[in-house]
């Protein structure tokens, strides 16, 4: 008969001939290089007979997390016999395990990345490795005069790997590769997170959903991950998963028996076998919400190096979607090369209706009129490179013969669509799939819920992926101002910014800012439009200059729903988008960020109902310097976007100071 227990990390002292009922509570303390947050964790007794890990985290001082259990469910036919206690099936909810030792070190491994938000990314932490021993059904129960005691022990080991960084914590629970070779049948886990009561979280349902803040009760379905919370202290603190690869996908419930605590909700079972650890729980907290978004290169500190030899084939870039015929996509092909863009996007159904399994992405559908090498030679002569989208179904058929065939032709990157996410066989199927596309020297980018966890340090070619509710839903400027502070702080996002559609809830001049404010190696501009909208509007020359990847990146202001204003550098460059939701609002900055003692240019693109264009955006320019403010108001659902850069004797003829004035 299989039963189910959970490893809670709790334990007894398990000495021949001694009493296993009474223990001193053990605690450990770990904090992070610059003392702002501070975990213990504590092995305490619950019940007789049955002990329990718990932890707690503070920052600066402040409560972040109370008291929460840790733990993870699994099945096996664990001391069935030995316990003897069948009619006690809580009991297994609770295995007891011996404390064996603890490990600690402290880390410096600062790297540069391929590409990303930063050049530079420190990765600075102190690390706890807590090792346990449980005992199998090899081992035999026996009673002598002084209670319980074990023989002809057989046994396997289980850590509990804790990190502390300057950005958050992290930990994980992993099974070292055994000698009798454990089979894991995970279930679940009791990782649970409380809080302060007053705690609200921006819920969201799904990874394309909308969201709400709601505080921690009443919830229609599990809360997506990342999950950022405002705590009553006024932290703000944000719950999210690190390498991901071949675990199950976690979310957040409400644990029911507990108010104000969330629970880790792990998608499916897991079947592994030792050696094998479950991704990373983290958690970052901040007392500006900017902070979290100045911190998110903590998910791929939590991954494995680059894995990939040769990257001189991964070039990040701009990409314009075209319609299906060898007259659109060279149109496309003219544009982007006119326009600084890099890639032309084919998406779905250039091989036939993407759901059938008929659909032989080998080949163009017979009733498409697109001859898809010249397409690829001729963008090759303007140095674009050509991107397929891809459907799972095919992927899963045909990814052997599709990848080699792909590079064959010249194709520069593929699209996944409606990938299954969650499970820990597909999750293993996935991230493969993305090792395979790395040995073609194909980019990817994959649509539809998957969410990042880091991945892309390992496999750079994974360079964006949505898992956003995005411009394919046309969310209103609200939605666009809460983004940077959820999903985004998980990694790239293909929000597919729009600009001449109709649909847009937003300003033009809003969807410009999009471009610096939302982060994506692979930037989808003009998702919907096409090359015959452009009329000349000199605004686009903004998204003509504006660049993917960054040197630094930093938000000068924001309130989550609200506004938010980002800085992006690239080389002596500076971007900077701003945006505000459904409402007018004023906004003001300094420019301290821009190098001192240096004069710039600062071109600026505003909504000006004046402006005699279809898109009423205002271009400026005018000398600026670091020491001086910069004034908006900014229209309902409306932003900005400005670009800063280094002046020169021409320009400073050329141009006037910047006038005491609101833009």
């Amino acid at each position: 008969m299989v039963r189910t227990f959970v490893f809670f990390l709790c334990f007894l002292w398990l000495l021949p001939a001694k009493s296993v009922f009474a223990r001193e509570d053990k605690s450990w303390k770990l904090t992070s290089p610059n003392g702002a947050y501070e975990m213990q964790i504590t092995q305490k007794e619950i019940a007789s007979n049955k002990r329990q890990l718990y932890y707690r985290l503070n920052y600066k001082g402040k409560e972040v997390v109370t008291e929460s259990e840790l733990g993870i469910q699994l099945e096996n036919q664990l001391f069935e016999s030995a316990l003897g206690i069948e009619n006690d099936p809580s009991t297994y909810w609770c295995e007891n395990l011996e404390f064996k030792e603890e490990l600690r070190n402290t880390i410096e491994a600062d790297w540069k990345p391929l590409y990303g938000e930063r050049s530079y990314i420190e990765n600075r932490y102190q690390e706890l490795i807590l090792k346990f021993t449980k005992f199998d059904e090899g081992s035999i129960l026996t009673e002598g005069r002084h209670g319980t005691s074990y023989d002809k022990r057989r046994s396997y080991e289980m850590h509990l790997i804790v990190r502390a960084y300057n950005e958050g914590v992290a930990f994980k629970y992993f099974f070292p590769e055994s000698t009798n070779g454990l089979f894991l049948h995970i279930v679940g886990e009791q990782t649970s997170f409380s809080f302060a009561s007053g705690t609200k979280a921006y819920y969201e349902r799904w990874a394309q959903g909308p969201y709400t803040l709601q505080p921690l009760k009443n919830w229609e379905d599990e809360g997506e991950r990342p999950l950022t919370l405002e705590l009553k202290n006024g932290l703000y603190v944000s719950l999210l998963e690190a390498q991901m690869i071949d675990y199950a996908r976690t979310k957040f419930k409400l644990k029911l028996d507990e108010e104000n605590t969330l629970q880790a909700s792990i998608y499916d079972k897991v079947d592994a076998i030792s050696p094998f650890a479950t991704s990373w729980r983290v958690i970052m907290a901040a007392e500006r919400a900017g902070d979290l978004i100045e911190h998110n290169d903590l998910l791929l500190n939590l991954n494995e190096p680059n894995q990939i030899k040769n990257t001189s084939w991964i070039k990040p870039g701009k990409v314009i979607r075209s319609g299906l015929t060898t007259v659109e996509a060279k149109a496309c092909v003219d544009f982007a090369a006119a326009h600084n863009m890099q890639y032309v996007h084919l998406d779905a159904g250039w091989y036939g209706p993407e759901m059938k399994v008929a659909s032989d992405a080998r080949r163009v559908a017979e009733n498409r009129n697109l001859k898809m090498q010249e397409l690829i030679n001729y963008a090759a002569t303007k140095n674009i490179g050509i991107i397929v989208y891809v459907n799972q179904r095919a992927l899963a058929n045909q990814l052997d013969e599709l990848f080699p065939l792909f590079q064959k032709w010249g194709i520069k990157g593929v699209k996944f669509g409606f990938v299954q996410v969650g499970s820990n066989r597909w999750s293993d199927w996935l991230h493969k799939a993305v090792k395979k596309a790395a040995e073609h020297q194909l980019l990817v980018d994959i649509h539809d819920e998957y969410r990042p966890t880091g991945v892309s340090r390992t496999y750079p070619n994974l360079m964006t992926q949505e898992g956003i509710r995005g411009n394919e839903e046309m969310p209103d400027a609200t939605h666009n101002t809460i983004l940077p502070f959820t999903r985004f702080l998980a990694g790239a996002g293909d929000y597919t910014i729009c600009y001449y559609n109709n649909r847009i809830k937003t300003t033009h001049a809003h969807q410009l800012a999009l471009s610096v404010v939302y982060y994506s190696p692979l930037q989808f501009l003009y998702w919907y439009d096409k090359p015959a909208n452009y009329q000349g509007e000199p605004e686009i020359e903004f998204f003509d200059r504006v660049k993917t990847v960054w040197d630094d990146t930093r938000v000068l202001d924001g309130k989550i729903g609200e506004y938010i204003v980002t800085a992006r550098r690239s080389g002596s460059d500076w971007f900077v988008g701003t945006i505000t939701n459904t409402d007018a609002r004023a906004i003001a900055f300094t420019l301290d960020f821009l190098e001192k003692g240096k004069q710039y240019v600062m071109h600026i693109y505003t909504d000006d109902g004046q402006v005699q264009t279809k898109t009423k955006v205002a271009v400026n320019r005018f000398l600026v310097k670091s020491s001086e403010t910069l004034r908006l108001q900014l229209k309902a659902s409306g932003g900005a976007a400005i670009r800063f850069t280094p002046a020169n004797k021409e320009n400073e003829k050329k141009y006037k100071a910047l006038p005491k004035k609101v833009f």
